[in-house]
């Protein structure tokens, strides 16, 4: 191709750019940076990322294309704009989702339908993070046998998956969805699964979820071995079979050993399942389909590692093999007791399977029965016989158990409650997250048994379940997964409206069933004062002995209940590894109690680096402020809406600024919400004097009425102890949320201006006429 020819790719149009590039791709990206330069922003999706490799040879950023194309095709402005580093997967992630919930049009760019560009496919690689929503269509689309590659690409990109304002959906979406999960944790790269605003959840729908992002995998007759989309699994069985009889039993060994570890299998290759011989599957097969649940624990290990393919082993509930009922297939052909869909239709008791191909409503309507466990089991509420912990609890399906017929009773004793231990064979998530989704008691109970041999859980976060008296099955959970040597569980986030047990009361439970924990973050919005009642089999744990923990982490919001520091010691002093606390809405019963606090860390606590007050009121406690800020330890400090300055002297915060300007270790100092004022911020900038000793790093002076003549004073100051030092200064970030800018914008915005050149200033475009009406409207 002749030197010129490249060159006169300027002189087409876009369209023409894009039908060319084809045959002059190989030419066009050995073009030199400046002429690339140019033509970058003529290509179509498809070619500019091709071009990538050859714009980074050039020395070429190929980001402020991306980032034009986002605001054309999105015509948006991503939240947290600053912070996006890279503008091309940006672009591609939001693209991906949006063309598959169908809310982009492709024909609408001439960049987006260039004949070589499938939007999914190509744009799949780059998504790392995922949100389904209402009828889960989008599951259904990428479930589609014609997107099998692109559920390849996200089996290795994905790594979060959210479900958000769920509906209740149909049997094909469902089994869609399944065939996801299944891909996308089970043989993925899916790491964490969040589920948002389901104010009136489907029962199965989310015990679904929460079973296969624990490992759990019910697939049922609607995909096998032999017919189903999963290659892995067919490779899998493929291996196996053909194995060497030394090779088989060194592995059933090994196989065995690590379920009685109760080890969670990471790779889907290691999968503790006999397949053949169904051995392991019989209990895996029960997790997600009997009427009384195998996500109870054994009654013996002996008992649970070894699950018979024996139709007594369901205890009348319909045993559907993981992915396979393979030689289970026909002898599990019994009557099995059956419920209400979710999608109402006529109850059935008695039913028979029709034949090799069972009834495709088999996969989604199961019955989820949770029975008490004895003294070493989940609960510590002792039961009496088996058979009346299979009937004390009600359906999760569909709220009751289809009592009073013969084929809806327990057969077979114990051999049907199997460990989770042997069902647990494929990968799991290592985060969970639930917020605004209530849970029914029965639910509780099945998240409970799933918590209690998930070791690769690593974080835990549930907000706003209707916990209450429900933190009972969270504690048996967590004294279970205790017993698991290996089991990652390191952070653990409580909120809800109302607390069962005095905030205080309730962490020292917590860390008594599971001092491994490094992060603890307990948080309620009311108080419920229940006297003299306490959760199902867990007594108050006031006098409760708390082993040495690992707990790095404590944040605690206190229903405006009173700090006992008597109450709290027992925690700080199990707690030595203790590197922050913060403490909200409390209220502090005594003028001591604070100076008791602080004398409890400084003697349990030697390592805590972080010191946090929110919505405490601390105005009558200033010698305690004081002791805080002169802590030679401490390197940040948060006093948020502390009041206090409400009644507070000049020479209060004289000695709040000396003693931060003689504290050398100090690096942040946050005081939002306390009423500064114009006058106060200047005489703060006084802690970056010339015979100052502070290492102030980070101020934080939000929401205290700041105007912006005090700002632009605070300013001049700050400059001149900056030249006073020589420059010497290690203050970095100034943070000035809602505060009064607005007043006078063009002071406002030289302050600012002069500010940015000597910190990173964080503001915003607050309206304060419009927040102190809103204030007024609700005195």
């Amino acid at each position: 191709m002749a030197a010129e020819e490249p060159r006169s790719l300027f002189a087409l149009s876009a369209a023409a750019v894009s039908r060319s590039m084809g045959a002059l791709e190989r030419d066009v990206w050995a073009l030199p940076g400046h002429l690339l330069r140019g033509l970058l922003p003529l290509l179509s999706v498809f070619h500019l990322e091709r071009a990538e490799a050859a714009a980074r040879r050039a020395g070429l950023s190929t980001q402020p294309v991306w980032r034009q194309l986002w605001d054309d095709v999105m015509k948006t402005r991503p939240p947290n704009a600053k912070n996006i580093t890279c503008w091309r997967k940006k672009f591609l992630e939001t693209f991906f989702s949006n063309v598959l919930h169908g809310v982009l049009d492709v024909s609408s760019d001439r960049r987006l339908s260039d004949p070589h560009f499938s939007p999914l496919l190509h744009s799949s690689p780059h998504v790392s993070q995922l949100t389904l929503c209402n009828t889960l269509q989008g599951a259904l689309e990428l479930a589609a046998e014609h997107n099998q590659k692109v559920l390849e690409n996200l089996a290795v990109s994905l790594r979060t998956l959210k479900f958000q304002h769920l509906l209740s959906s149909d049997q094909s979406v469902r089994r869609s969805l399944v065939l996801l999960l299944h891909r996308l944790i089970h043989h993925g790269s899916v790491n964490q699964v969040s589920m948002y605003s389901w104010p009136v959840p489907d029962t199965v729908l989310l015990v679904l979820i929460l079973s296969m992002s624990a490992g759990f995998c019910r697939l049922g007759n609607a995909i096998t071995y032999r017919s189903s989309p999963c290659g892995l699994c067919r490779e899998e069985e493929k291996a196996r079979s053909q194995e060497s009889p030394h090779e088989r039993a060194e592995r059933g060994c090994c196989d065995e050993g690590e379920r009685s570890d109760g080890k969670n299998k990471e790779a889907p290759a290691e999968a503790d399942t006999e397949v053949n011989g169904c051995q392991a599957d019989g209990g895996l097969n029960s997790v997600l389909s009997g009427p009384t649940s195998p996500l109870q624990n054994p009654v013996s290990e002996e008992s649970s590692s070894k699950v018979p393919c024996d139709p007594t082993s369901v205890q009348g509930g319909s045993s559907l093999c993981i992915l396979d009922q393979l030689s289970c297939q026909r002898v599990l052909r019994k009557k099995r007791r059956r419920l209400k869909p979710a999608v109402g239709k006529k109850r059935r008791c008695l039913r028979q399977s029709r034949g090799p191909q069972a009834d495709p409503e088999d996969l989604y309507d199961f019955v989820f029965t949770v029975a008490r466990e004895d003294n070493s089991g989940l609960f510590d509420k002792n039961s009496t016989t088996e058979g009346e912990n299979t009937e004390s609890w009600t359906s999760l399906s569909t709220g009751s158990l289809c009592a009073g017929h013969a084929g809806c009773k327990k057969r077979g004793g114990s051999a049907g409650i199997f460990s989770l231990k042997a069902a647990k064979c494929f990968r799991s998530v290592s985060t969970l997250e639930l917020f605004s989704i209530p849970l029914t008691g029965e639910t509780w109970r099945t998240l409970s048994n799933l918590l209690s041999s998930w070791v690769s859980l690593e974080n835990l976060v549930l907000c706003y379940n209707g916990l209450d008296a429900n933190i009972s099955c969270i504690l048996s959970a967590l004294r279970a997964l205790s017993r698991h040597s290996d089991c990652q569980l390191r952070v653990l986030c409580l909120s809800d409206v109302s607390s069962h047990l005095p905030c205080v009361e309730l962490v020292r439970c917590i860390l008594s069933a599971f001092p491994r924990l490094h992060t603890l973050s307990v948080s309620f919005d009311l108080k419920t004062q229940l006297e003299g009642k306490r959760p199902e089999g867990n007594p108050s744990c006031s006098e409760a002995e708390i082993p040495e923990s690992c707990l790095e982490q404590l944040e605690i919001r206190f229903p405006r209940e009173p700090l006992h520091t008597t109450f709290l010691l027992p925690v700080l002093k199990a707690s030595k590894s203790l590197q922050q606390l913060s403490l909200e809405s409390a209220t502090l019963p005594g003028p001591q109690e604070l100076g008791l606090l602080l004398e409890a860390l400084r003697e349990c606590n030697p390592r805590l680096k972080k010191m946090g007050f929110y919505d405490v009121n601390l105005a009558q406690h200033q010698k305690e402020v004081l002791l805080l800020l002169q802590d030679p330890v401490l390197q940040e400090i948060t006093f948020s809406f502390c009041r206090l300055f409400e009644s507070s002297t000049a020479e209060f915060l004289s000695e709040i600024i000396n003693a931060v300007k003689r504290n050398s270790s100090l690096k942040s100092l946050r005081l939002p919400g306390n009423r500064l004022g114009n006058d106060r911020l200047v005489a703060l900038a006084g802690i970056f004097s010339e015979d100052s000793s502070s290492s102030l790093c980070r101020l934080d002076v939000s929401s205290n009425c700041i105007k912006p003549d005090g700002l632009l004073e605070f300013t001049k100051k700050l400059e001149d102890h900056i030249q006073q030092r020589g420059g010497q200064i290690q203050f970095t970030h100034l943070c000035l949320f809602q505060n009064w800018l607005d007043q006078d914008a063009e002071t406002a915005q030289e302050a600012l201006r002069r500010l940015k050149a000597v910190c990173t200033v964080v503001s915003d475009s607050w309206d304060s006429s419009q927040a102190f009406a809103d204030y007024v409207s609700v005195m």
